[in-house]
């Protein structure tokens, strides 16, 4: 009986490991996101290419460099967009792409 007495001391004990219950974060009012005060970004983009009026075509710092100064934006924020715009512009034909020394670079 002693040899029994021994292992069960021995033997680590098993303890029950209960999950936890994923905590439910409580229902936040979310603040309204305030308007933006700048037009969407196609047309601040077609109102710089237009107000440029470069004859060899504007370039993208020239484009970001008007919208910085001109509507108070963050081009660098912007400027996924406005390569998205300029591309779409590009492909559906309403910009044509000139042909220069730096052609070669994609938007």
């Amino acid at each position: 009986m002693s040899d029994a007495a021994v292992v069960e001391a021995t033997a680590s004990p098993v303890v029950a490991v209960e999950k936890k219950a994923p905590k439910k974060a409580a229902a936040k009012a979310k603040k309204p996101s305030a308007a933006p005060t700048h037009p969407p970004t196609q047309q601040m983009v077609d109102a710089a290419i237009k107000t440029l009026k470069e004859r060899g075509g504007s370039s993208l710092p020239e484009i970001k460099k008007y919208l910085a100064s001109t509507y108070k934006v963050d081009a660098q924020k912007l400027a996924s967009l406005i390569k998205k715009n300029l591309k779409g512009a590009i492909a559906s034909g309403k910009l044509i792409q000139t042909k220069d020394h730096n052609s070669r670079k994609s938007l």
